[in-house]
Order: C-alpha cells, then sequence, then structure tokens
C-alpha cells in the first residue's frame, strides 16, 4: 500500500505563516511572506532607510541581503521537512520542526542592492533525516541579481 503524494495544504502553510510571523527580527526587518509552496518559498521586503548600509549610495546592508536569503531558506527547509513527518499532527509537527537552525550559510554578493523593493526566493536542494540545504537568490525590482545563498539547515 503506498502513501499519497505528500501536499502542502492550507492547514500548513497557515503553521508556516503563523511560525514566521512570531519571529520579532522579521517582523522589524518588514519581510512579508508572499508564497509558500513545495516548490518555492518568496518573501519580499520593501526597502527602507533603516535597511541601508552604504549611506552615500542608498544601498541595502549586506547584513538584511543575508538575513533574507537565510530566512527564506529555513522556511523551504521547515517544508521540506514535512514530508518526513507527516504522520504527525500540525501542533505537534510544529513543534518538532520549531527546533529549526541554520548550520551553515553561504552568501555571494553579486551586485548592490539598488532599489526599492526585493524579492528572496529558495529551493529546495535536499532533505535528508537531519539536514536540508536550500538555494536562494535575492532579485532587486527590476529583476537584478543581487545575491545567491547555500544555506544548510538543521531541520529534525
Amino acid at each position: 500500500m503506498s502513501e499519497s503524494p505528500f501536499e502542502l495544504t492550507a492547514e500548513l502553510q497557515q503553521a508556516v505563516s503563523e511560525f514566521f510571523q512570531r519571529i520579532p527580527f522579521n517582523q522589524v526587518l518588514g519581510i512579508q511572506l508572499d508564497e509558500l509552496s513545495l516548490a518555492r518559498v518568496r518573501m519580499s521586503l520593501p526597502m527602507k532607510d533603516e535597511l541601508i548600509g552604504n549611506f552615500v549610495h542608498g544601498i541595502l546592508h549586506g547584513g538584511v541581503i543575508a538575513t533574507l536569503l537565510d530566512v527564506a531558506g529555513g522556511a523551504m527547509a521547515l517544508i521540506g521537512a514535512f514530508e518526513r513527518h507527516r504522520q504527525l499532527p500540525t501542533a505537534e509537527r510544529m513543534a518538532k520542526l520549531s527546533k529549526l537552525g541554520t548550520i551553515d550559510l553561504r552568501v555571494d554578493y553579486l551586485r548592490p542592492g539598488r532599489g526599492q523593493h526585493f524579492i528572496a526566493q529558495a529551493v529546495l536542494l535536499r532533505s535528508g533525516n537531519k539536514v536540508a540545504v536550500v538555494r536562494s537568490e535575492l532579485h532587486a525590482d527590476d529583476g537584478t541579481l543581487v545575491a545567491v545563498g547555500t544555506g544548510t539547515y538543521l531541520c529534525g
């Protein structure tokens, strides 16, 4: 008897969204959750003066760039871990996965972060028993690829 394919239900999407929204730092930065799916996570961030790293040129701070890549990557790793724990009720699954953490994050800064709005996308490369590997990209509002990241996350 085979298991039915894993589905990211509305209930699971709501659980991830609530988990994400409870992190104060995400709220301070103004990160918005745009899409949660098995294929990708998409988040956005409107530019504001407090996020500028180079005040002469008005460029997004590198720490904010790394944070966006990491937050999107962590959300994607969380979704990837859902399948392994599909037999658990949502609340129990979220409690188990609340220990998710970044093991390693490599960021390649490709271009200055210029723009009024930034979009981070993450895709799952591998989800194992304890560790997930995720690839993330950050684009400016004009489509310019600002940075890419590869993150390894403890998720189980």
